[in-house]
């Protein structure tokens, strides 16, 4: 699996995450300081949820 990471536009105060669109039904996000750490792979509609946390 090869993920296209581009940092969220949500990120902010130090607290980067990047996130991978490119493959189909999959959304991955990472720590934008951990390149070789961990990746959390959700449903797009699980990433969507979200991003509209207050």
């Amino acid at each position: 699996m090869a993920f296209g990471f581009a940092k969220s536009s949500s990120s902010g105060n130090g607290a980067c995450v990047e996130v991978a669109r490119n493959l189909p039904h999959i959304v991955a996000v990472r720590d934008s300081k951990r390149l070789d750490g961990s990746v959390l792979l959700v449903a797009p509609a699980a990433r969507d949820a979200l991003g509209r946390q207050p």
